[in-house]
């Protein structure tokens, strides 16, 4: 399904208004930079610090409410910044180590469907106990039931963290499947760009962690499974659109630190 053009109207208004808070909000840090002052000027200095705080939450404060905003157009339950449950099962937790040990001595390939059904088998066995997983980033629903769970990474995440992002995709398995041991599930790293562009995304450094197929989705590959075919560049265009309809704004608001 393509975009409507509502649709795309609501995504720029989120834009600006994403954008908007951000300028209400920032607050640079209280640091001297004498050297750097002189050599760049406040204005520049001022302007790399933003897009350094802008870069750091671009998940939270850009991606998120853009892609809650492009999937409410394809699917019927679309939460943003939730939790996807508050227990896991004793046994499911012992599975999840068994598999993270296995993959990190290369026992075994990462595949997500057979790990989903090793989870499941003990989603209810033992002991349930209270846990805290990682905030989800976005859920959505399809008309069938089956849920789709993303984390939202940096275009260059810490590649050493990966062990930690398989144990957040799994624990989120396990918390779901306590609540619901047959509902069909799917955890996911969502990359919003591809930094490497025209060259493919560097996944070879993540191969022996996350099953490529169904734990990963770059780009197109991301924006398009919430959209629709050419959402991606249909994104582009709008934050394309969004900047240049407030460049007086964003110039504005830069010219009180010259």
């Amino acid at each position: 399904m393509v975009i409507s053009d509502q649709g795309i109207n609501h995504i720029e208004d989120v834009l600006k208004t994403s954008l908007r808070n951000k300028f209400k909000n920032y607050k640079p840090e209280p640091s001297s930079m004498p050297f750097h002052t002189r050599l760049l000027g406040k204005d520049r200095l001022a302007l790399y610090s933003f897009i350094h705080s802008l870069n750091t939450s671009f998940g939270t404060s850009i991606f998120e409410p853009v892609g809650a905003a492009i999937a409410k157009e394809n699917f019927p339950v679309v939460i943003s910044h939730t939790i996807a449950g508050n227990q896991i099962s004793r046994a499911a937790q012992t599975a999840i180590q068994n598999i993270i040990d296995n993959l990190s001595m290369a026992i075994t390939e990462p595949n997500k469907g057979d790990e989903i059904e090793q989870i499941r088998k003990v989603c209810l066995k033992g002991e349930m106990i209270m846990v805290k997983p990682t905030i989800v980033d976005l859920l959505v629903e399809s008309y069938v039931g089956e849920i789709f769970l993303f984390d939202i990474k940096t275009a260059k995440p810490n590649i050493g963290g990966f062990k930690e992002y398989k144990r957040t995709l799994l624990e989120w398995v396990a918390v779901i499947l306590a609540e619901n041991p047959n509902k069909q599930i799917n955890t996911l790293i969502a990359i919003p760009y591809n930094p490497y562009e025209p060259k493919p995304y560097n996944r070879w450094t993540i191969r022996g962690m996350l099953d490529l197929n169904k734990e990963l989705k770059v780009a197109e590959e991301f924006w398009d499974f919430l959209g629709g075919e050419n959402t991606y560049q249909i994104l582009l265009d709008c934050f394309e659109r969004v900047g240049i309809e407030l460049r007086d704004e964003i110039d504005e608001y830069f010219s009180k630190f010259s």
